[in-house]
Formats: C-alpha cells, structure tokens, sequence
C-alpha cells in the first residue's frame, strides 16, 4: 500500500517528536503492508513548515531509514491549511505536492464549519494546474451531518482523502458513520493513516482496507490511486462496488 498522509518527519509539527518515534512509525508502517508514505507536515499558522524545511526533512529521514535497514519509501508532499492558500507562491505550491508529482496538493479540511472559500480555492489550484486533495473531511462536523455536501466540490474537481480511523471506528462513531456514508456515494478516492506520534493517533490502513468489504475497491483506495497521484499521473477508473461496497452504495445512492 501507499500512504499519503502521514506526520512521520521528527520534530516539525505535532507529529513524531524524534527521530526514534519516527523510525517506530515508520516500522509499523511496514509491519502493517506500507511500501511508501508520504511526509505530510502541517503548513498553517501554527506550524508555518517551510517546502525547504519540508525537503530537507524528507532527505534526512529517507538516508536514516536507509542506514537502519528500514524498507520504506518517504514521499515529499505537505498538508497545506485552506487559509494558508493565499500566503504560498504557485512555486511552494507545487513543492508541497504528494509524492514530488507537482500536481496533487493534500489541502486540511477544518473539524469546525466548513470552509466559504473552498469554491474559489479549488478553482485557484485547478486553474494552475494543481488538483486539491481533501483531507479527512469526515472529521468535519458539517460533512457529518450532510455528507453529500462533499458532491460539489468533487465535481468540481477536488479529491477526497478519508483517514483509515475513521473508516475502522477508532476515530469515532460521528466520523465512520460519514466515511462509510462517502464510500457509498463514491465520494472517496484513498485512504491514508495520517499517522501521528506515538502518543497521538494511530490508525492500520491495513485494517481500513478490510473494512472497505470489497477486495478491489480496496486496492483502488490504497494502492492504484496513491501511485497514480504519486506520480501525478491521472487518476485510474473506479471499479464496480461489489459486496460490501454495493450494499452501501445501495443503502446511500
């Protein structure tokens, strides 16, 4: 599996603390089927992470997992606050991209309210070229009261990243009740762990990807659409939801 979304470099955001929890992170990644995760730092107000911060991080990790025996790749990338948009030059923009592909851009959905800017925002980042990834939007509490919302900006073009706790239970029942209702409607397009410390919160892509019910399904959530956007290639087409992807798609259509 690919993972997207993670919190793995040491010392940047609230994520691993050290570089020995971020070795542990990155261990049980691999125990639990991960060949590659992406470095996803916070970039907001409260941890304004710099693309060269971001970089370098990604350099020093990537040789002392290297040094350690430790077979995972790190991918660049960054997750991207909606209100820090405006603040970032296309350049950053690009550099902040998923997996180094300068086309995929992982954008923090708020918990609270949802986002009035989201329209003109995708619209910005389509317009150069960038296509904007949603991350855990089932968190929201909005989203969670009316998860078809999402439909719009989909449409529009935005991506929709659902995080592996929401989908297993562990991150609540308010968020696995909207991730499974945006799997239904076809309105999720990969997984991710967006892995934290060890004291914060941990969740098995592995484990969410049982939980989709439907093998390939599964494997579109956690292996052809993460390469694809690794590699800033187009996305590839969703399979036909069999079991239990049909029932929810069934249930929430």
């Amino acid at each position: 599996m690919i993972d997207l979304h993670s919190h793995i470099l040491p010392g940047v955001d609230d994520g691993a603390r050290s570089l020995e929890e971020a070795r542990s992170l990155a261990r049980a990644a691999v125990a639990d089927g991960v060949r590659a995760i992406a470095a996803t730092p916070h970039v907001r107000h409260d941890y304004p992470t710099t693309a060269a911060r971001m970089e370098e991080g990604v350099r020093e990790l990537r040789g002392d997992l290297a040094r350690e025996g430790i077979e995972l790749e790190v991918l660049q990338g960054g997750e991207v606050s909606v209100d820090e948009i405006d603040n970032l030059s296309t350049d950053d923009l690009r550099r902040f991209t998923l997996g180094e592909g300068r086309r995929y851009l992982l954008l923090e959905f708020p918990d609270w309210g949802w986002p009035l800017a989201l329209d003109g925002i995708i619209a910005t980042l389509l317009h150069a070229d960038l296509v904007p990834v949603l991350a855990h939007p089932e968190r929201n509490v909005d989203v969670q009261g009316d998860p078809g919302r999402l439909a719009a900006p989909v449409s529009e073009g935005a991506l929709v990243q659902v995080t592996a706790s929401s989908l297993t239970g562990s991150g609540g029942r308010s968020a696995r009740a909207a991730a499974r209702r945006l799997l239904g409607q076809g309105l999720v397009h990969l997984l991710a762990s967006d892995a934290h410390g060890s004291l914060i919160r941990r969740s098995s892509l592995g484990e969410a990807a049982g939980a989709v019910g439907d093998p390939r399904l599964a494997r579109f959530l956690t292996v052809d659409v993460p390469a694809a956007i690794a590699a800033g290639q187009p996305l590839p087409s969703r399979p036909e939801a069999r079991g239990f992807g049909a029932r929810l798609a069934h249930k929430w259509r």
